[in-house]
Parts: C-alpha cells; structure tokens; sequence
C-alpha cells in the first residue's frame, strides 16, 4: 500500500515540477512496469509461498458420535432450540431437539446418532 501511494505521489510531483507531458511520460512508465512486474511475479510462481497447500481430512466430530448410544438418556445444559447442549455421563455436547424447542434442564434421550449430530427428544 506503502509503494502504491508513494508512486501516485511521484507521478504527481512529475506533473507539477516537469508539466504534462513528462508527467503523462511517467505514468505511462509506471503503469508498464507495474504491469510486468505483476506478470513476473504471477508467472514465476513466487505466489505460491504465501499459499496453504494444506488439506483437511478430517470430518466435523469424527469418532466423537459412535461413543453415544440410541436410548441413552441425559440432561439439557442449554436450550435446545433445535440446536444446544445436552450432558451425557458428563459429557457436554452439541445436540438437536427433534421436538423444536426444549427448556434447559430438561432430561433428554438419545433418538438418533449419525455423522451429522445426536438427535434427542425429552424423556417424558
């Protein structure tokens, strides 16, 4: 950003102290060589060091799920509504209400696991 405003800085000063036409002469130039130096650098790859070749693996709450079990009950730590926190031998995790909403406090059974998320519905 530093360099952008000191060039606009020095294509205006070209305009005021040398006139229009060496101050059209250097913006000219240094658009040209603002040009080629963005294809250079796009072409020779020098880019690619400031880029993530990372990949994710692995999967939202993987493995966390099959350790729960279809009947098991618990209780609500936050409104579900669909979507809070349910306890579960001590466990807090995220789950959804098939009912829609749900007070805190509420105890809650297992409907449904699957990698998407735990499903409940209050005990009645």
């Amino acid at each position: 950003i530093l360099g952008l405003v000191l060039a606009l800085a020095g294509i205006g000063f070209s305009y005021w102290a040398f006139g229009s036409t060496i101050g059209f002469y250097t913006l000219i130039s240094t658009l040209a060589g603002l040009g080629l130096l963005l294809y250079f650098s796009f072409r020779s790859g020098a880019w690619n060091k400031f880029a993530n070749k990372n990949t994710i693996s692995s999967k939202f709450n993987e493995g966390l799920n099959e350790s729960f079990a279809v009947g098991e009950e618990g209780i609500s730590v936050s409104v579900l509504r669909p979507m809070g926190k349910a306890e579960f031998n001590t466990r807090i995790v995220e789950v959804s209400s098939l009912n829609g909403y749900i007070e805190s406090g509420v105890r809650v059974r297992i409907k449904e696991v699957s990698q998407a998320g735990i499903s409940v519905e209050p005990v009645a």
